[in-house]
């Protein structure tokens, strides 16, 4: 069953979802060859627990750690640990955070010093995949229309869609109806409606689709240990369209980069 939200409580999600978009800007500093994921892990838990809020991952499911972190052929789930990334690693970085009975979950797909130019299209068909969803995610619209516009703009360019892991809505649990997968057919699926919350979040591969869970019973790498990247985004559909409650504007900042991706997803000035 899909949970709406009133305008009062997306408010709310947007505090929850800004700050994990604070804490992943913060971390974007520190995304470099010789630190740890568990260094970082524990900036990340410090940052969110100084804002009010409580780590949104650690201890769900049994999970150990306040972030997911999954380098190069790992898709999500990378649980951290003492091992240094090194220059022309990726790392998928997700983040949750839960305040005022609301989740905030997203992810960024950080470049640890130079890397290939290769891995480099990779991620960028990935983030630009994301905002194809969006655009879908409108009144009238369905869940396969979502899939299929992330799904299409993947596998046209040649990467692998991932099938087993998918997005999901959002809100006083992280995670609810509907189910968001990065594949599917147009017109298919539960129709979105007014005051829907979802994360969106492509899972794509540089080779295989194809992946395999660890005997950690967390971990998740691609079959042929290609690189895969995540990004992910919190939407609530309001006035019938797609408004950003999350933003990767603190991490362009940390990292200089210029963007106006996310500006026709913003929220609107409101006049008197």
């Amino acid at each position: 069953m899909i949970i709406t939200k009133t305008r009062e409580e997306i408010e709310l999600m947007r505090e929850s979802a800004l700050i994990v978009s604070k804490t992943l800007g913060v971390l974007a500093k520190e995304v470099k060859p010789g630190v740890t994921t568990l260094e970082l892990d524990k900036l990340a838990e410090t940052f969110i627990r100084d804002h009010g809020a409580e780590p949104g991952f650690l201890g769900m499911y049994d999970f150990p750690n306040s972030l997911c972190m999954s380098p190069n052929e790992q898709v999500v789930h990378g649980i951290p640990n003492n091992t240094p990334l090194k220059e022309g690693d990726i790392i998928s970085i997700d983040c949750g955070a839960y305040k005022n009975g609301f989740y905030g979950d997203h992810a960024y797909t950080f470049e640890v010093g130079e890397v290939d130019a290769e891995i480099k299209k990779l991620l960028q068909v990935t983030k630009e995949s994301l905002y194809k969803g969006i655009e879908q995610f409108k009144l009238g619209n369905r869940v396969g229309d979502v899939g299929y516009a992330i799904q299409k703009y993947c596998e046209d360019r040649g990467y692998g869609v991932v099938r087993e892991l998918v997005g999901h809505g959002l809100g006083r649990n992280m995670h609810e109806d509907p189910e968001m997968p990065n594949y599917g057919r147009r017109g298919r699926g539960k129709k979105f409606i007014e005051g829907m919350v979802v994360a969106i979040e492509p899972m794509i591969n540089m080779g295989t689709q194809r992946i395999k869970q660890h005997r950690d019973g967390w971990t998740i790498t691609t079959r042929d240990n290609k690189p895969s990247a995540h990004f992910e985004h919190d939407v609530a559909l309001i006035d019938g369209k797609p408004q950003l409650l999350s933003t990767f504007e603190y991490i362009y900042e940390a990292l200089g980069i210029q963007s106006d991706e996310e500006a026709p997803f913003k929220a609107q000035p409101t006049f008197n």
